[in-house]
């Protein structure tokens, strides 16, 4: 178990949470905002932990912690995910509502259905062990308008005891009314040197760890998530492909990369259905999967851009150095901005749903041409 005093790199948001227990004036809700894979929902439940444990212990370390004595039936519960009194919220129990209609829909979002029946009607149901009630709303920021809105009383006023935990990356995305009611903690990322010995302590050499650190700019969960699916080998590949294009592109890179992205949606969802929490609904594992295949190829034009310009940026393809040389080589400055730009696109695209083939051709071709392309 993970408790309060083991959470590491967060040390301004774990404080915050502390100073509140220590004088008694828990918030009712509070929203863990932050990068993905930093510690969000870990930290979140570590606190559950704690709210729901019998008899809480102080630590010393380094600053004294309140935190669960994690060997309570309680504590064991929490951890295993069977605690009566704890309760994850996400859009994939969409699945389990009472409502046929909610069962049938793309759960691409967290519906006013969901939130009703698994966080507004079970608030008001007694507590089974009788300390309280603890939910954690995954991914917040897909809370529709309607199901904010609906929420918006049971964040204001939850019954005592309650304690609501909303969990997402970009807190702009709520409406300000949710965010007027909860508790801001902001997550930063991790320094990339940690995030590195992580990866090492894990077995990855030296050189992809130090990509994973660079490319997920400090986040431990992203990092070993992409290296434990052998991502690192893909995207050496790629690379070396994109800086032997032909100016006509490459059908067959079209396809292959349509079907690295389909393979990485599928160890995701794989992923999430062994792990705790929530299982990812394979639509959305598919775009965020291309969405990182993307993202991959765009840091390697945005690092040739920065070799062309002679700008102090850091370069994430360090262990790539020739093919990157290959690039700056190749386009000139506007010719690699404009192919970043293409490849924000054609994210923006798979996100409404145009065919992810024509996407990919069409990827391909804007860095084999350098020319900014529109679908």
């Amino acid at each position: 178990m993970i408790e309060c005093s083991d959470i590491v790199g967060q040390d301004e948001a774990v404080a915050r949470i502390q100073r509140a227990m220590s004088q008694s004036r828990m918030p009712h809700a509070y929203l863990f905002a932050g990068p993905d894979g930093v510690g969000r929902r870990t930290t979140a439940i570590a606190l559950a932990r704690t709210l729901l444990c019998p008899q809480p212990v102080s630590v010393a370390a380094g600053r004294s912690f309140r935190q669960a004595c994690g060997k309570c039936p309680d504590c064991r519960m929490v951890e295993a995910g069977s605690h009566p009194d704890f309760h994850p919220v996400y859009k994939e129990l969409a699945a389990y509502h009472d409502d046929s209609e909610v069962r049938d829909r793309v759960m691409q979002s967290l519906s006013i259905g969901v939130i009703q029946q698994f966080l507004i009607d079970a608030v008001g149901r007694s507590s089974t062990r009788g300390r309280g009630k603890v939910f954690v709303v995954e991914e917040a920021e897909l809370m529709t308008h309607e199901a904010q809105n609906a929420l918006l009383k049971t964040l204001e006023e939850p019954p005592p005891g309650v304690t609501i935990i909303l969990i997402c990356e970009k807190p702009e995305e709520l409406l300000p009314t949710t965010l007027s009611r909860c508790s801001l903690v902001r997550f930063s990322l991790l320094p990339r040197e940690f995030v590195a010995g992580k990866l090492a302590e894990a077995g990855v050499a030296a050189d992809e760890a130090r990509f994973w650190a660079a490319f997920t700019q400090g986040s431990v969960g992203r990092a070993m998530a992409l290296s434990g699916a052998g991502m690192y080998e893909v995207k050496r590949e790629v690379l070396s492909r994109l800086a032997g294009l032909p100016p006509a592109g490459d059908v067959e890179l079209g396809e292959q990369l349509a079907e690295r992205s389909d393979k990485l949606a599928e160890t995701a969802v794989a992923a999430s259905r062994k792990a705790e929490g929530p299982t990812l609904a394979k639509t959305l594992a598919s775009r965020q999967s291309a969405g990182t295949m993307l993202e991959l190829i765009a840091s390697a034009y945005r690092d040739a851009l920065a070799l062309r310009t002679g700008a102090e940026l850091e370069i994430i393809h360090a262990d790539q150095r020739r093919q990157l040389d290959s690039l700056a080589t190749r386009f000139t400055p506007e010719q690699l901005a404009g192919i970043i730009e293409s490849l924000s696109e054609c994210e923006r695209l798979l996100w409404r749903n145009v065919n992810p083939r024509i996407v990919w051709d069409n990827a391909v071709l804007a860095c084999a041409s350098g020319t900014a392309l529109r679908v």
